[in-house]
């Protein structure tokens, strides 16, 4: 009995003091208890600014032909066949907490302003790879119970983006600087000119939709151009910047990569570097082995070798065999920070104003944004390269080389206005190598620029082998748990059929 009393005795004791003890030993230090604004914040734009790394950091660029792959034949990207699209919008889930945790108002229209340019980023990536989406319903199965959302014509959807894109706008700018952000340290005027000049690269993809009663896209474009801060300089890139730790390194940095002997830049980008003497060849590729080995001098254009990637695999393999061919500059493999990864940048917002210039959208010179346009991208590749002979092949880009290479493209614009349309794709296309994922990819299906090559020998493309597809196919999970919804929008748009060579509404 005296021994009952003392265990009972000492159970009381330990439940009077052993709770708190418990519950501070198993308390993780390095874990926050609770989640801050600025933590999602974080994730928010980490998801919308970083790429995967290695094979699948190049994949899209075997979609826009600026890197032909000597792996094997089934890379799909390279012989124009798409697949399906994930539909995911797990990155977005638990946005509207980045709101609710705010500490005061400001902060909330900061967040919210963010909240507002992620739904954009996104939702404007999956209408652009399928057409019609789920939106309004999208995102509203914990607060409104729809798990089976309704798709919206790709028209509502471009509305609504762009809606949400005037709405990021107004809240940047009644906001505070917030906490969070590693690309502009929360500077909102950077967040105000990237939200509207991301809106003009939108507007830029509907200009077979330009007179629209609804879009109003001239009217939304001049309204941006002429009253809204939109980017000014490569300082205002949409970018991320490497270094040398652990996990942010350059994407194809050669530190546990196996595919280093794999990437071949493409005819396409070096044809044309070569066409006009342009010294970029120097910085994106290297010389071909058995031309240097045969007598030519690393600054001889002859020197490089491009390979198109729409050769069959075995006239691939003929080729990689032969090792006459040019591959990665070493740039891209041997500095672990690399240059930044830009998804939108200063460069590409000058074509896009070049062009909408030529479509008479906005009273500008199409050829002196044209030109601002090749400028930028020639002065982010030295400003982000070592000036060693390993890095450029003893062909540096000057500042002198640089105003006199703008300034020759500059004369020799053209009059006509397919032909305009022809120059300013191509420069776009050539000032994204390795740089902006599938937009070239975007700006071909809508313009037909650059003239890429299209071998029926080797497409992967069935029913039409001699074009490269203009859609992603909706996937095999929607049909399983979303059948109706997505029925209804495939009969809508392809007469029922997940046809990837049908035109989606802003493509007719």
């Amino acid at each position: 009995m005296k021994k009952r009393y003392l265990a009972i005795a000492f159970l009381a004791a330990l439940q009077s003091v052993g709770c708190s003890k418990f519950d501070e030993i198993n308390k993780n230090p390095e874990t926050p208890e609770k989640v801050k604004s600025s933590m999602i914040a974080t994730r928010v734009i980490i998801h919308i600014a970083n790429q995967p790394g290695q094979k699948d950091f190049m994949r899209p660029y075997f979609l826009t032909k600026a890197i032909t792959w000597g792996e094997m034949a089934d890379q799909n990207y390279q012989f124009n066949s798409l697949g399906t699209q994930t539909m995911s919008l797990v990155g977005l889930n638990d946005v509207q907490y980045m709101v609710d945790y705010a500490g005061t108002e400001k902060l909330k229209s900061s967040y919210k302003a963010l909240m507002h340019f992620a739904r954009a980023f996104r939702f404007y990536e999956l209408t652009m790879a399928l057409g019609d989406i789920p939106y309004k319903d999208a995102l509203v199965g914990e607060s409104d119970k729809v798990y089976f959302p309704k798709y919206d014509t790709q028209k509502d959807v471009f509305l609504g983006i762009l809606n949400e894109l005037e709405q990021a706008d107004a809240l940047f700018a009644a906001g505070d600087k917030f906490e969070g952000d590693p690309m502009f340290a929360g500077d909102l005027t950077k967040w105000r000119k990237l939200t509207n000049s991301f809106a003009l690269s939108i507007l830029i993809q509907l200009s077979k939709k330009a007179d629209d009663a609804d879009l109003k896209v001239k009217e939304r474009f001049n309204t941006i151009f002429t009253s809204k801060p939109i980017f000014a300089s490569n300082a205002d890139n949409f970018q991320l910047i490497r270094s040398d730790k652990s996990g942010q390194a350059y994407p194809f940095y050669k530190v546990g990569n196996n595919n280093l002997i794999y990437p071949i830049v493409s005819d396409e980008i070096i044809d044309r570097l070569k066409a006009t003497k342009d010294r970029r060849l120097f910085y994106y590729a290297k010389p071909s082995p058995v031309k240097i080995s045969g007598g030519m001098n690393a600054t001889n254009y002859d020197a490089y070798v491009g390979v198109s990637p729409s050769l069959t695999y075995g006239d691939l393999a003929t080729v990689r065999a032969s090792n006459d061919y040019s591959k990665l500059n070493d740039r891209y493999t041997e500095i672990p920070t690399g240059e930044p990864t830009q998804q939108y940048s200063y460069a590409h917002m000058c074509f896009v104003i070049a062009e909408a210039a030529t479509r008479g959208w906005v009273a500008q010179s199409d050829v002196e944004w044209y030109k601002k346009g090749i400028e930028a991208g020639m002065k982010f590749i030295v400003d982000n390269t070592p000036n060693t002979s390993q890095f450029h092949q003893g062909m540096p880009m000057d500042q002198s080389y640089i105003t006199t290479a703008v300034n020759a493209y500059g004369a020799t614009f053209p009059t006509a206005l397919d032909k305009k349309i022809e120059a300013i794709i191509t420069q776009k296309f050539l000032a994204s190598f390795l740089q902006g994922r599938i937009t070239p990819y975007y700006d071909y299906r809508r313009t037909g620029y650059p003239k890429w090559k299209i071998n029926p020998a080797s497409s992967l493309n069935v029913d039409a082998p001699d074009k490269i597809p203009t859609r992603w196919r909706y996937p095999a999970v929607e049909f399983e748990q979303n059948g109706a919804n997505v029925g209804e929008a495939l009969q809508r748009q392809y007469s029922g059929t997940d046809d990837p060579n049908q035109l989606m509404w802003i493509l007719k």
